[in-house]
């Protein structure tokens, strides 16, 4: 954990709590150790390794696994959540009540939104509407890894014959 210099050479130093987030049966902690309170903005900015958040199984999904990197008691209008489908890993189809906007970060996967099927892969991005079914099934020998942005806001995951 870093402290970003808030420019009046006074921040205060805050101790996080654990919480959980249960959308994908998964229960989530973090644990931000120190963050630096801006005086000016009474805005808190945080900078951590990524690889401090712990991977917690999805298990909707078979091989599935998630971090989530900004959850709902850090920023008050979108979560950040990283995702990772092990080779032959895959999250069936499914809805959920918000948008998702999707950056893939390496990997390959075929991915089912509505009736289409897309190959995608790293830089690839996806847009999927709130309510629409999707699907991803891991392609090759690399994990698929993506992040997910989703607005701040009460979530279901319905399974889709």
């Amino acid at each position: 954990m870093r402290d970003i210099p808030d420019g009046a050479g006074a921040g205060a130093s805050l101790k996080t709590r654990f919480w959980s987030w249960n959308v994908f049966g998964v229960k989530v902690w973090e644990d931000w150790g120190r963050q630096t309170m801006n005086a000016n903005a009474n805005e808190k900015v945080r900078v951590m390794p990524a690889a401090d958040v712990p991977w917690q199984p999805v298990t909707a999904g078979r091989g599935v696994a998630m971090q989530m990197l900004i959850g709902p008691d850090r920023a008050p209008h979108f979560l950040l959540r990283r995702f990772r489908l092990e080779p032959g890993g895959g999250m069936p189809k499914h809805t959920n009540q918000v948008e998702h906007e999707q950056f893939v970060l390496g990997g390959r996967a075929q991915v089912g939104v509505g009736e289409a099927v897309y190959e995608v892969q790293r830089g690839d991005i996806l847009f999927i509407p709130a309510g629409v079914p999707h699907w991803y099934q891991a392609q090759g020998e690399e994990p698929f890894e993506f992040l997910c942005i989703v607005p701040n806001l009460p979530d279901r995951m319905d399974l889709v014959p």
